[in-house]
């Protein structure tokens, strides 16, 4: 496409508004543009401006200062607070060139002069379609970010993840630092993001880092620069990943794979809000959100002495555990769906569904990549589908095995096989979780000698509906040895 051609095709998509109360001007004006290829509608006022502002979408409004009912400066005015897409160029009489800087103050992108050259006015539009341009292109990324790290991005509905969307509504728009926690795969990237778009600082740098990435003598200077001579190899100062993210929020993912000493050096930044890069005596302050994720139980690494405990209550602010997939399977089909339609758009494939056949094999699979594992295999199942419905034969060969990982459970009385299996018959999953739920309340009710109070409150759930499951599966003749 050439130049010419590419500016027509950019003038045919963009409507001009022309606002005067002289006719002659508006006639003359909108004759021009149309003959110019523009899509041009000319008013007298600014009441009639605003309503085709309401009646339709255009690109610029070309509008006089100086109007009887209403002047310029107040459609200046409305196109600021309610049609921020409109770029505004003004026009203005010999003498009120005051006015036109005014107007410039108050958001118009250009002023054109009385009377109007047309050579003038052709420069100032282009350059006015360049900008809206850019408007229009801005618009887009926001619109691609909203999609990207929006909440409504991370699909769920169980129970566990209503209750973390929740949290990061909460917790988004304070300073406090963030932890969270959860197997590889669980959506904790997602979420990290989330909050930042959701803060106040979302239009400032998000900055993710892998701490298990980087070896274990470097990860001081990514995170915090260094300056030239600091080390073997540092040529030149170079700045480091949070003042990369100043204003805005680092994301450090597998904290736990950080050294003793980084851990220290951690600490003073989160309490002191300050660090020195490597090499350096000079203390850089630092206006980051840190949020923080692991994928093993740092409670647990404190108490093996491999994290710090000073650091882990520091960070132990506000917590967000990212539940397994096993843990949300009424989450699996809206998830496969999600992604099915995600991997369409980008491959160009149309397909509708996923077979009834195709969904039980997803819920009966153990998922231990979790929401990553899914998507790759929606993505698999989207590139091998012939069909307009994925089935079972396009997913992954372990997704169809018979729950190859197992769910572990306590084993019924008299028996050592501790692994209660999925069934290999497809089935309603609720009538699939009974037998599991029977062995788990006769387990209890015998590791607490039948006594019904300390059951229910081991099992978290209150006696009646204790009550209730043991009168379900026949285990209320059971005697009770308090």
């Amino acid at each position: 496409m050439t130049k010419a051609q590419h500016n027509e095709q950019a003038r045919d998509s963009f409507k001009v508004l022309v606002v005067d109360d002289d006719r002659i001007i508006v006639e003359s004006l909108t004759e021009l543009l149309i003959t110019e290829g523009y899509d041009a509608v000319g008013v007298n006022s600014v009441s009639a401006a605003v309503e085709k502002l309401e009646q339709d979408a255009y690109a610029i409004a070309i509008t006089d200062v100086n109007m009887p009912d209403a002047d310029g400066f107040e459609l200046l005015n409305i196109l600021r607070d309610r049609y921020q897409a409109v770029v505004p160029i003004v026009i203005t009489g010999y003498g009120t060139i005051e006015s036109a800087v005014e107007a410039i103050k108050m958001g118009a992108y250009d002023y054109l002069t009385k009377p109007i050259i047309d050579d003038e006015l052709q420069l100032v539009l282009q350059r006015a379609l360049q900008r809206q341009a850019l408007v229009r292109e801005n618009q887009s990324l926001k619109s691609q970010l909203d999609l990207r790290y929006g909440l409504d991005n991370v699909v769920g509905h169980d129970y566990k993840m209503l209750r973390i969307f929740d949290l990061v509504e909460t917790v988004a728009d304070t300073k406090s630092t963030v932890l969270i926690s959860g197997e590889s795969g669980t959506g904790k990237s997602l979420v990290a993001h989330a909050i930042h778009h959701r803060s106040e600082r979302a239009k400032q740098p998000f900055v993710e880092v892998s701490c298990g990435a980087i070896p274990e003598g470097l990860l001081e200077s990514e995170l915090f620069g260094h300056v030239k001579g600091s080390f073997t190899g540092a040529t030149a100062d170079k700045d480091g990943k949070f003042k990369a993210a100043e204003g805005g929020t680092i994301f450090l993912d597998e904290i736990n794979s950080a050294s003793a000493a980084f851990q220290v050096k951690l600490l003073r930044v989160l309490q002191e809000k300050c660090y020195e890069p490597v090499g350096s005596n000079d203390t850089v302050k630092a206006d980051v959100r840190v949020i923080l994720a692991s994928n093993v139980d740092l409670q647990e690494e404190v108490s093996a002495g491999r994290f710090r405990q000073d650091l882990y209550y520091r960070i132990n602010v506000v917590t967000l555990q990212m539940p397994s997939l096993v843990e949300r399977l009424g989450d699996i089909p809206n998830l496969a769906r999600h992604f099915l339609k995600k991997y369409c758009e980008e491959i160009g494939r149309d397909i509708k569904d996923f077979t009834p056949e195709a969904i039980t094999a997803l819920q009966r699979y153990a998922w231990p990549g979790n929401v990553r594992e899914l998507e790759n295999a929606v993505e698999r199942a989207v590139v091998l589908c012939k069909e307009r419905f994925i089935a079972p034969g396009d997913l992954p060969p372990q997704v169809l095995e018979d729950n190859p990982r197992g769910v572990s459970l306590p084993a019924a009385a008299g028996g050592d096989d501790n692994v209660i299996r999925v069934p290999s018959q497809p089935m309603p999953l609720r009538q699939a979780l009974e037998e599991p739920e029977r062995r788990i309340i006769e387990a209890a009710l015998k590791a607490n000698g039948w006594n019904r109070q300390a059951t229910a409150a081991a099992l978290d759930i209150n006696r009646t509906t204790l009550y209730k499951k043991m009168k379900q599966y026949g285990l209320d003749a059971e005697p009770v040895l308090s």
